[in-house]
């Protein structure tokens, strides 16, 4: 005989509802991936180191729960194992749940998280800066997934000159904390900028590997600045506590990592513009204040003092020049004039009149015929010359 998938499941079902046990049993367990939907029901696992079991809490018996039930947490959940016909899953329909205390992975995470502290790995004086223009990044994460894939999206899309160095690690289950310490000493040797170390979300058992206190030494002695990324948000591990900088996400951390290389190349180019600016004003003002000093210079130079006084010089003595050929020329004219006066009264002008001059040999003047007598000797003066004559 042949049966269909929902005849498998409703039999499977009705066998469960006759189980005496199964019908109400109480499980005493770890909450793990605790999911508070919109509509009230709250999907959650519980766990311990043998097995998980799916569970659900419907709106209508939300009675049954007293505290805010969180991840990690020992809770004993009360209510009845059932199959889910829809999918042929069988989980825990409870209708009463309470607290147990603290699961183990949990007080394992906060006693170590306490030992380091103590031990000051997540004081701030020891986080190293992460570089602002980073040009090459190492990646700890699994080969393949969504996580590498996100980093090296978001990194390009940002720089697409960055250069990406991958260190493929386990990143769940017991080996996993090896696996990770060496990827990053691996990385560490290789002279990068900067390190992401980390993986997508999950429960508290997955991302468990990174609350490894090896793991944690070996970050925090690490030389390069390193950025945790492990789980979503709210997800906190031992290694988020001890590295530089903690990212959200694996994409918030190649946010975080690479500058835009866009952006920096229009700053760069506006700051190139102002300085080129700043030092074509400057060059300006010290030609400027050169050409001021020349002239200042120019004004105190003996050479060019030495050459103002030859000027000046040069143009008194063309002055004096002047001065004493005009003086020359003015006595000169009053000399002409004083000869034509002079003239006007020679008695040589009268002599050329007809008029003659008489003067005895001792050139006394003959001024009357009386004065004279026979047998003297006398001069007359003409015009023209004189002559001597005898008194008869």
């Amino acid at each position: 005989m042949v049966y269909s998938v929902s005849k498998v499941n409703a039999y499977i079902k009705n066998m469960f509802m006759q189980d005496f046990v199964l019908n109400k049993i109480s499980v005493e367990g770890e909450v793990s991936n605790c999911t508070y939907a919109n509509s009230n029901h709250i999907y959650f696992t519980i766990k311990d180191e043998g097995g998980t079991l799916s569970a659900v809490m419907f709106a209508g018996q939300r009675g049954g729960l007293s505290f805010d039930m969180k991840r990690g947490q020992k809770v004993v959940v009360t209510g009845t194992i059932s199959c889910y016909e829809k999918e042929g899953r069988y989980q825990l329909y409870a209708n009463k749940i309470e607290e147990a205390g603290k699961g183990d992975l949990y007080e394992k995470y906060l006693q170590l998280k306490e030992k380091l502290e103590d031990m000051g790995m997540f004081d701030q004086r020891y986080k190293k800066e992460i570089p602002k223009f980073v040009q090459s990044i190492g990646v700890a994460t699994a080969q393949t997934g969504a996580v590498i894939n996100d980093i090296q999206n978001v990194s390009y899309r940002r720089n697409p000159y960055v250069r990406i160095v991958l260190a493929p690690c386990l990143v769940q289950g017991d080996a996993a904390p090896k696996s990770i310490i060496s990827a990053i000493k691996k990385l560490d040797k290789m002279n990068l900028d900067v390190l992401i170390v980390g993986r997508g979300g999950g429960s508290i058992e997955d991302l468990y590997c990174f609350n490894d206190e090896e793991l944690a030494k070996t970050i925090f002695n690490a030389k390069t600045p390193i950025i945790s990324a492990v789980g979503h948000e709210t997800d906190f591990t031992i290694a988020d506590f001890v590295a530089d900088l903690r990212a959200p996400t694996p994409s918030a951390a190649a946010e975080i990592a690479n500058f835009i290389y866009n952006d920096y190349m229009y700053t760069l180019d506006v700051y190139n513009r102002k300085l080129t600016e700043q030092v074509e004003r400057k060059i300006d003002y010290v030609k400027r204040d050169l050409d001021m000093l020349l002239i200042k210079l120019n004004t105190l130079s003996p050479q060019i003092r030495i050459r103002e006084q030859k000027q000046r010089l040069e143009n008194f003595a063309k002055i004096l020049q002047n001065t004493f050929k005009n003086n020359l020329e003015n006595k000169k004219t009053a000399l002409v004039n004083l000869s034509k006066r002079l003239d006007t009264v020679s008695p040589l002008k009268r002599l050329s009149g007809g008029y003659a001059y008489i003067s005895d040999n001792k050139n006394n003047k003959v001024l009357s015929a009386e004065s004279v007598k026979p047998e003297d000797e006398l001069n007359i003066y003409f015009s023209d010359g004189k002559v001597r004559a005898k008194v008869l």
